[in-house]
């Protein structure tokens, strides 16, 4: 019998520049191996203080308009009182509380029930961290 619990963790490189990775796949992949088909939930966390997991449509410009709101509501200036690595550091610091470093997605029948236009995405603005770790977490 497949253990109530599984747990794997993704390597990513984010780059030198702010990006929204679609993380869909690996998580649809990640099911396929550690459900045996059986309903539950999937917790994805990120640990890392400058990074968030975001629910959203992807390659229709949503990616992009999120990167430029952030850009808005946390600019990359020197107001920031976190002031090591690039200037506008500190507002990398700013951005898990405005998405969460975590979300929880029911999954039935092994799959993910995500909406139709929904993908399960990293946003990281931090361009001084390029190396990335996921947490995938299966509870069913």
């Amino acid at each position: 019998m497949t253990p109530a619990f599984a747990t794997h963790v993704l390597d990513l490189t984010t780059g030198s520049r702010e990006t929204v990775t679609d993380l869909t796949s690996a998580c649809a992949d990640f099911l396929r191996r550690e459900t045996a088909g059986r309903d539950g939930l999937l917790n994805v966390f990120v640990p890392h203080a400058t990074a968030g997991v975001a629910i959203l449509e992807t390659g229709a410009g949503s990616d992009d308009d999120l990167l430029a709101t952030l850009r808005d509501l946390l600019p990359p200036d020197n107001r920031w009182h976190h002031r090591h690595g690039t200037p506008g550091h500190g507002r990398d610091h700013v951005l898990p509380a405005l998405i969460a470093p975590h979300a929880t997605l029911p999954v039935i029948g092994g799959e993910l029930a995500l909406g139709t236009w929904q993908s399960v995405c990293l946003v990281d603005t931090n361009v001084d961290n390029p190396n990335r770790q996921v947490r995938l977490s299966f509870l069913g």
